[in-house]
C-alpha cells in the first residue's frame, strides 16, 4: 500500500517538474505548443493528485490503511 502511495507521489512530483521545465524552456516558434504541453502536464498533476487523493479515501474505508495520528482523549 506504501508503494503505491509513494509511487503516485513522486508521479505527481514529475509531473510538476515538467510543466516547470516547460514554463522555464526558452524557444521562438513553439511558444503555442509549449504552453499547451504545460498546462497538459499541469493537467496531469491534478488528476493524478485527485486519483491519489480518491485512493486513500478508498482505502482507509476498506480497512486496507488505519489512521495513526494522536489519540483522541475519552
Amino acid at each position: 500500500m506504501r508503494i503505491i502511495i509513494v509511487i503516485m507521489l513522486v508521479a505527481v512530483l514529475g509531473a510538476l517538474a515538467s510543466a516547470g521545465l516547460l514554463m522555464l524552456r526558452r524557444g521562438g516558434d513553439d511558444r503555442e505548443k509549449r504552453n499547451s504541453s504545460m498546462a497538459h502536464a499541469l493537467a496531469l498533476r491534478v488528476a493524478l493528485s485527485i486519483g491519489l487523493f480518491l485512493f486513500i479515501l478508498l482505502a482507509w474505508a476498506m480497512g486496507w490503511i488505519n489512521p495513526t495520528g494522536l489519540p483522541i482523549p475519552s
